[in-house]
């Protein structure tokens, strides 16, 4: 009798473990398309044997875990080379914007309105007592002061741009560690009950992949199955289930970036000051972002700057030197603040030749009306030297400026290009170890399904025998 119910333990015991089969093989179908997710498995052990006699009676197996199918080695590099693909694509599309301000081809740029300026300043020496060539010159001059400002402007409205995305990311970082912390006291509280906490793992390690992508970050798991992330190099953003959060704060113009933009801090609790950690951010696409605001775009202003100042100056101590239609003495043509910083904002033509062209100096001799010796003189300027310290001209510095610009946004173009086709083949070699296959997932449907009638049909057996027992009383 003892051996007919344990026939009919056994056969419910397989049932029950196909049935738990059979089930994680329609939660794999299922999260088929979801991002992170890795394929699970039910591990079976053979069940404890009885004694009888001399023999050993097999009593059938057990569910052991329902594990997942993961390489925590794999993950961590996929995590890291992810990373890097978030600070290449941040840097890509910020350069992409910069590029635009000093895209020549869509539109005039300044390298067009400083050929006209000095091109009227041609014409003028050709006729230096037309009123219209005078006004000309104005024109032209008054355009290109309007062009050095407009560059400036341009970029001061992608820093601000980028400070938004900076903004954006650091709320979304917020968001990600006080989920990470949920995680963590699920985790906890499922493996203490133990259990794997496969699911709750997989969504972990996906929001860690996605705070990387952000900002540069370290992280490691305690034996108790939570995880302490790190920003920066000093930055606790989650230590078990507290999350701290990061943010912003427009502060002063310093050498490396603008007035007003945006530096990130850390409040380790609610009463402490804040420490910033802009410097230590330097991964991720709030990394990228931030290279490109404080290096690429405050190098960009001041090659602007000292093309602005250096022309400006030139052209001022020429036309200085020389007299107006009136016999005045000519002063400065351009109005330039007293340091080159931000000499291209606050570039303008001086107010008395913008109210009267005949304040332009085109003599170097007063009661000479055909004296175009200052007029030339500023023509040339275009040829001379006078950038770099004599060693290029406007032109020529223009032209590096934008050359620069340039190689730097398809050297990041080629760098985004070649991170993503790393992660890609990562991706690729996961979604081989973790990923569902359909195909492989019906099998084991089919397997399982069998599985389950053949153990019902031992119990069906079983319970034949067991009346064929109790029949014996009647015969």
């Amino acid at each position: 009798m003892s051996k007919i119910h344990g026939m009919m333990d056994v056969g419910k015991r397989s049932m029950m473990n196909s049935q738990t089969a059979l089930q994680t093989v329609g939660h794999n179908i299922a999260n088929k398309s979801t991002e992170g997710y890795s394929r699970q498995r039910v591990e079976l052990q053979t069940n404890e044997p009885i004694g009888q006699g001399k023999l050993r009676i097999g009593m059938g197996a057990k569910t052991a875990l329902v594990t997942r199918i993961n390489n925590p080695y794999l993950e961590k590099q996929i995590g890291k080379e992810q990373s890097s693909l978030g600070y290449h694509e941040g840097k890509y599309d910020a350069m992409m914007r910069v590029e635009q301000v000093f895209n020549e081809q869509g539109s005039r740029g300044l390298n067009g309105y400083i050929n006209d300026f000095f091109n009227a300043f041609r014409e003028f020496s050709n006729n230096p007592e037309s009123l219209a060539t005078r006004t000309q010159v104005k024109e032209t001059a008054d355009s290109l002061a309007k062009d050095f400002r407009r560059v400036h402007g341009h970029l001061v409205e992608v820093t601000k741009d980028l400070d938004q995305q900076i903004s954006t990311r650091v709320s979304e970082i917020n968001e990600i560690t006080r989920e990470i912390a949920n995680l963590n006291q699920k985790i906890q509280t499922v493996q203490i009950a133990g259990g794997p906490a496969n699911d709750e793992r997989d969504r972990r390690d996906l929001l860690i992949k996605n705070l990387g992508e952000r900002v540069n970050v370290r992280w490691a798991e305690g034996t108790d199955g939570m995880v302490t992330i790190t920003a920066g190099s000093s930055a606790l953003l989650v230590a078990g289930y507290d999350a701290k959060a990061l943010e912003v704060q427009a502060t002063p113009e310093t050498e490396t970036k603008g007035e007003g933009n945006y530096d990130i801090y850390f409040k380790n609790t609610e009463d402490s000051v804040p420490v910033k950690i802009t410097d230590q951010i330097n991964g991720g696409s709030i990394g990228g972002l931030l290279e490109v605001r404080d290096v690429t775009i405050i190098d960009a202003m001041k090659d602007i700057d000292g093309l602005a100042y250096g022309l400006g100056s030139v052209v001022n101590e020429v036309h200085s030197r020389g007299y107006d239609a009136l016999n005045r003495k000519g002063g400065d043509f351009f109005k330039l603040p007293q340091q080159l910083r931000h000499a291209a904002e606050h570039m303008f033509v001086d107010d008395k030749i913008l109210r009267d062209p005949n304040r332009i100096a085109a003599g170097m001799s007063m009661d000479s009306p055909g004296d175009n010796r200052i007029a030339s003189a500023i023509s040339q300027l275009q040829y001379e030297r006078v950038m770099g310290r004599g060693s290029s001209t406007f032109d020529e510095h223009y032209n590096s400026v934008v050359g620069k610009v340039g190689i730097l946004t398809k050297r990041a173009e080629s760098s985004d290009e070649a991170q993503k086709n790393i992660v890609k083949q990562l991706s690729n070699i996961r979604e081989s170890i973790s990923g569902v296959s359909l195909d492989e997932e019906t099998t084991k449907l089919i397997e399982f399904q069998k599985a389950f009638d053949a153990s019902a049909r031992l119990i069906r057996t079983a319970d034949e025998m067991f009346d064929t027992v109790l029949g014996l009383k009647r015969l």
